[in-house]
């Protein structure tokens, strides 16, 4: 029998799929915080007049862009947004298998007091549907604009310009600060359960691994907040 017909095989499954999912959000969240910085250093905006990768008038954002476009990250994406998918995928999966075993709406079973009594625990399937939903919002802003426009062989479009066109309107402004409160609330609980799925499952660990979810999922946050609210103070000329 297959170790995924176990309750820890469809564990580890989500665990580790769960760990592309975070380096994938690490990945964006440093690139776009780039944006940030390049406000501070005067280079908002400045994109250089050439085709050339890396160049010396960028700022760090379009330089940042330009790395996502290198051979080695063309590769690399996709690897992470699969296990993206799969987690996406997986974590339906096992929502409906509980469903149908339960008679309820229910996450697999786990041996954690504390993960049980977690609101974030309880609510994992309906924020995890919440991320995949605002998920399409950003690949028609971003995704579609930039990465998809150079594997069709055109050239991406202005990332500085993106970033005001989308969080320069409070409305969708509203709606990525909620996205992020709700990745938030999946990453705090979905890391050191991660963790505790390979496992890491005793008192000791489980307490040092629940607070360095909080910091990891807080600075993701912060980061992702920061970028946006940057962009829109830019597009209403704020800065």
């Amino acid at each position: 029998m297959s170790i995924f017909s176990y309750s820890i095989g469809k564990k580890l499954v989500q665990a580790v799929s769960g760990a592309f999912l975070i380096i994938f959000l690490c990945l964006h969240m440093v690139i776009n915080f780039f944006s940030v910085i390049d406000t501070f250093t005067g280079k908002w905006g400045v994109v250089a007049a050439d085709d050339k990768l890396f160049s010396a008038g960028d700022g760090l954002f379009q330089l940042g862009c330009d790395f996502m476009s290198t051979p080695f990250i063309d590769i690399m994406v996709p690897v992470l947004a699969l296990g993206f998918v799969v987690h996406i995928v997986y974590g339906i999966y096992l929502t409906v298998l509980n469903f149908k075993a339960r008679g309820g709406v229910k996450r697999y079973e786990v041996a954690s007091r504390a993960k049980a009594d977690s609101w974030s625990a309880q609510n994992m399937f309906v924020l995890g549907i919440i991320i995949l939903g605002f998920l399409f919002i950003h690949l028609t802003h971003f995704w579609q604009h930039m990465q998809l426009q150079e594997f069709v062989g055109k050239e991406a479009e202005n990332p500085y310009v993106l970033l005001e066109n989308t969080f320069g309107r409070w409305w969708l402004l509203v709606i990525y600060i909620i996205w992020f409160v709700a990745i938030w609330f999946h990453l705090n609980h979905g890391f050191w359960s991660m963790f505790q799925s390979v496992g890491w499952n005793n008192q000791k660990w489980i307490k040092r691994l629940q607070v360095i979810a909080v910091v990891v999922s807080t600075v993701i946050l912060l980061g992702f907040l920061t970028v946006a609210v940057n962009a829109f103070m830019h597009a209403n000329g704020v800065i």
